[in-house]
């Protein structure tokens, strides 16, 4: 059993009949009235998204996943190939299961498949990883390092927020689960 509080993007849990992952989720607390969490959550069957509402002190079962090392091998533009890194075996997921996490896929990186029942049904990408800007505009003489912000696309093709002083060819450490830039990397 998981609380409100404990919905986090990732978390799997059985709901009305089914099981569900947590795509999305903010925990709100209003200051007037009770708090909750707001979370946009996907069926792992049928695909179908729906936006729920989980009161605080509400409490969630967790559903049974087994989560295995995989490794992201390409695409087709409709499915995302892995390789299971203890058997071998290569499986395919569709471009709307992957979703938003398909901005930060690159050859070879290892991530997580989540199976229900032997079935892999999504993946699971490192909190935080690392990418090399490929374009972005150069900084300008008198860029501070608290300064605002500009826009940055990576290796993926992705395009982020990053602070003024990043330039082209920088390596940087992006959020995965919001897509934020978090620092430079080592």
């Amino acid at each position: 059993m998981a609380m409100t509080t404990d919905i986090k993007k990732g978390l799997a849990i059985n709901f009305k009949n089914g099981t569900w992952l947590v795509i999305e989720a903010q925990f709100v607390n209003p200051g007037k009235g009770g708090a909750f969490t707001r979370a946009k959550i996907r069926n792992l069957k049928s695909n179908q998204v729906i936006e729920y509402t989980f009161k605080a002190g509400e409490s969630v079962d967790e559903a049974d996943i087994n989560r295995r090392k995989c490794q992201y091998m390409y695409n087709d533009g409709a499915n995302f190939y892995f390789m299971d890194n203890d058997t071998y075996e290569q499986f395919s997921l569709s471009s709307e299961i992957i979703g938003t996490d398909k901005r930060f896929l690159t050859d070879g990186i290892s991530c997580y498949a989540m199976h229900i029942d032997g079935v892999p049904t999504s993946i699971e990408l490192p909190p935080k990883m690392d990418f090399k800007v490929v374009t972005t505009t150069p900084g300008i003489k008198g860029d501070t390092a608290t300064g605002g912000s500009k826009d940055a696309t990576i290796e993926t093709g992705a395009t982020i927020k990053v602070p003024l002083f990043v330039k082209e060819g920088d390596m940087i450490k992006i959020n995965t689960e919001d897509g934020s830039y978090v620092s430079k990397a080592n």
